[in-house]
C-alpha cells in the first residue's frame, strides 16, 4: 500500500483524510494519544496531547519514520501493551481493514480506552466506485475485505461505544492520472449532494460509554463552591 499512497488517488485519499482527522481530534483533551498503522498519515497532527504514539506491527520504512514527530511502538495491534483503561484517543487509519483480526483489535481498543475516551476510525467504503474496482481487482492496492461504515458502527454499539458521527467524501474515480483525477474534482461536490453514501472514504468518531459511570469535577471547582458558599454565610452573620 505505500507504493500506491504516492499515486495520484492515493495523495487524494490521504488529503481527505487528513482534514477528517484534524477535525476529529483537535479538541479531544487528554494525556495519552495513539495512532494504530498507516505511518505515511500524521493523524494526530491537530491534537495537543503530551504524549502521541504511532504504534505500527511493521517497522516504518526509514523516510516515514524521520519524517513523524511521535514516538514509533512496533506493537500487535490484537494485544497492545498498554494496561487497562489508560489511553485517552485513538485513531485508527485502515488498521482493521489490514488487521488479521478486525474484531479483537476493536476489542483492544475498547479495553485501553478510558471510560468517555474516544476513537476515530477511517476506512474504505465498499459501496462506492473504489469498492467495486477493489472487487474487481484494478486501481487500489492489494488489503483485506472492505468493513462498510454501517457494519463498524455494529461493532461499535456492541463494544458499548455511542457514535458520533459517519462522515464520507473522495467521490472521483481512483484513476492513475493527476490531469484526469482533476478532471473528475466536480465529482466532489456533485456526490456530497446527491450520493453522499457512495463516498470512497468515511471517518467514524466514537465514544467509549461505560454503565454507571460518573464523571467527577475537578476538586479546586468543588473548593471554591464551598469557600463561596462560607463567605456568603460569614457575610450574613455579619448583617
Amino acid at each position: 500500500m505505500h507504493d500506491w499512497l504516492h499515486s495520484p488517488a492515493g495523495q487524494y485519499l490521504l488529503s481527505w483524510e487528513q482534514s477528517q482527522f484534524d477535525h476529529a481530534v483537535a479538541d479531544v483533551f487528554g494525556f495519552h494519544a495513539l495512532q494504530l498503522g498507516l505511518s505515511q498519515l500524521n493523524a494526530l497532527q491537530a491534537n495537543r496531547m503530551p504524549h502521541r504514539w504511532l504504534g505500527s506491527d511493521v517497522l516504518p520504512l526509514t523516510d516515514v519514520a524521520t519524517a513523524v514527530d511521535r514516538d514509533v511502538l512496533l506493537t500487535n495491534y490484537e494485544a497492545l501493551p498498554f494496561p487497562d483503561n489508560s489511553l485517552d484517543l485513538l485513531v485508527l487509519p485502515h488498521t482493521l481493514e489490514m488487521s488479521f483480526d478486525p474484531h479483537a483489535t476493536l476489542r483492544e481498543v475498547e479495553r485501553v480506552l478510558v471510560p468517555e475516551g474516544r476513537v476515530v476510525v477511517c476506512g474504505f467504503n465498499p459501496t462506492s466506485l473504489w469498492g467495486m474496482s477493489h472487487r474487481w481487482g484494478k486501481g487500489l492496492p492489494e488489503m483485506g475485505d472492505f468493513i462498510g461504515h454501517w457494519r463498524l458502527r455494529d461493532w461499535l454499539r456492541l463494544l458499548s461505544f455511542d457514535v458520533q458521527s459517519t462522515r464520507l467524501g473522495c467521490y472521483r474515480p481512483a484513476v492513475k492520472s493527476e490531469r484526469w483525477l482533476q478532471r473528475y474534482e466536480w465529482m466532489d461536490t456533485a456526490g456530497q449532494k446527491w450520493w453522499p453514501i457512495f463516498g470512497a472514504a468515511y471517518c467514524v468518531v466514537a465514544i467509549k460509554r461505560v454503565r454507571g459511570t460518573r464523571l467527577l469535577s475537578p476538586v479546586w471547582k468543588r473548593a471554591k463552591a464551598r469557600n463561596a458558599s462560607a463567605v456568603t454565610t460569614v457575610s450574613k452573620e455579619m448583617e
